[in-house]
């Protein structure tokens, strides 16, 4: 809900004087979760959860389903929850360049290049929340190569790792992951690919069809006014697609994508794929959820990734990570109450912290976006 606010009042949090107004491209249609009999009583949880919470979200039957969506097939459909208001999507590149020249503005340096080393020291018998500690290590600067070649080194104080699917990658190069004692846990967030598909569908759900998650985790949601829709779906872990490259493996549409949704939409059926790509998500391998604060053993190094693994965990362990980029003003925001008032202010994040994972407590969502 707070990533809604920040998005609706974008045009002034963003502006900079001299430069037109952001244009995020909100498009409020919401998303509709389709659960079976099998996922019926987690959506009911869910949907309690999120009343509770001052969402507004709406219960649908089956029958209430059909009624309402007279081009959706309800067939293996027990119950959906349809998101009112604060829900919909955008375009995230708008958003991005929105908050970087902002940032920009306001002092902030962008530096195009690669870290690849830190320099370290560890701190010996410091007091950290109000217990003696020894061997607190503390990040001191980052190695950065340029595209040309040349090396640079930056001194900082506060670290923030916030390096998507490459942060694992990130907390290997200070030793996580490859030592002893807590520096052997790793962090676990690596990239994944994704493929989305784009289709042309003259015919399809039209203007007022919301972003529908079906039961299997197959998505599809409406791109534009020309009888476009963005679709895709995430594999199963034992058929992972290799990351060394974002080739877009057509068959996988085939076979699964468009076999989903032309049962669910009868007026796919007849579709023509126009365009597709793939990319990476920062995936959290240990429960698909995100990582948020200081690691455990720096003082200084702090952990904000892994937020494409907010999932959509289905029945038999099928996940579908949707946009974490809806979570990142929440996120920005509790980084800086972190830095700036040692923790968090406004919602307890802790539980996302690092030490779930050294004491193995996954965070699992179950039939959420």
């Amino acid at each position: 809900m707070y990533g809604m606010e920040f998005l609706r009042n974008s045009p002034e949090l963003l502006a900079v004087e001299g430069l037109d107004t952001p244009d995020i491209q909100f498009n409020p249609n919401g998303y509709l979760t389709l659960a079976s009999e099998e996922g019926y009583e987690q959506l009911r949880q869910n949907f309690e959860l999120q009343i509770d919470m001052g969402a507004k979200v709406s219960f649908l039957t089956k029958s209430e389903l059909s009624k309402m969506y007279p081009w959706l097939n309800v067939s293996g459909v027990a119950a959906g929850v349809l998101g009112r208001e604060n829900e919909g999507w955008f375009d995230p590149w708008s958003l991005l360049i929105g908050l970087q020249r902002k940032a920009i503005s306001l002092g902030t340096q962008y530096i195009s290049g690669k870290v690849t080393g830190f320099s370290e020291e560890t701190m010996d018998d410091v007091i950290l929340e109000g217990t003696q500690q020894s061997n607190i290590k503390r990040i001191t600067a980052a190695e950065v190569t340029l595209p040309s070649g040349e090396t640079r080194t930056i001194n900082f104080a506060i670290l923030v790792a916030a390096s998507g699917a490459w942060t694992g990658e990130l907390g290997r190069m200070a030793g996580i992951g490859e030592g002893h004692g807590i520096l052997s846990v790793p962090i676990p967030i690596e990239p994944r690919k994704r493929y989305v598909y784009c289709v042309h569908a003259p015919d399809g759900p039209g203007l007022q069809s919301p972003l529908l998650v079906d039961p299997n985790g197959t998505y599809f949601r409406r791109e534009g006014l020309g009888g476009l829709y963005l679709c895709g779906q995430s594999p199963p872990e034992d058929k992972e697609p290799n990351v060394d490259d974002l080739d877009v493996d057509y068959s996988f549409f085939n076979d699964n994508v468009w076999l989903t949704i032309a049962q669910r939409v009868p007026a796919f059926e007849k579709l023509k794929l126009h365009s597709s790509w793939a990319g990476y998500y920062d995936y959290n391998a240990f429960d698909q959820n995100g990582i948020i604060g200081l690691h455990p053993l720096f003082s200084n190094f702090m952990i904000a990734s892994g937020f494409s693994g907010h999932a959509l965990t289905l029945p038999g362990g099928v996940t579908q990570p949707l946009a974490g980029i809806q979570q990142a003003p929440g996120i920005g925001r509790a980084v800086m109450e972190c830095i700036m008032y040692g923790g968090y202010e406004t919602i307890n994040l802790e539980r996302f912290g690092f030490e779930r994972v050294l004491a193995d407590v996954p965070l699992f969502e179950s039939n959420i976006v």
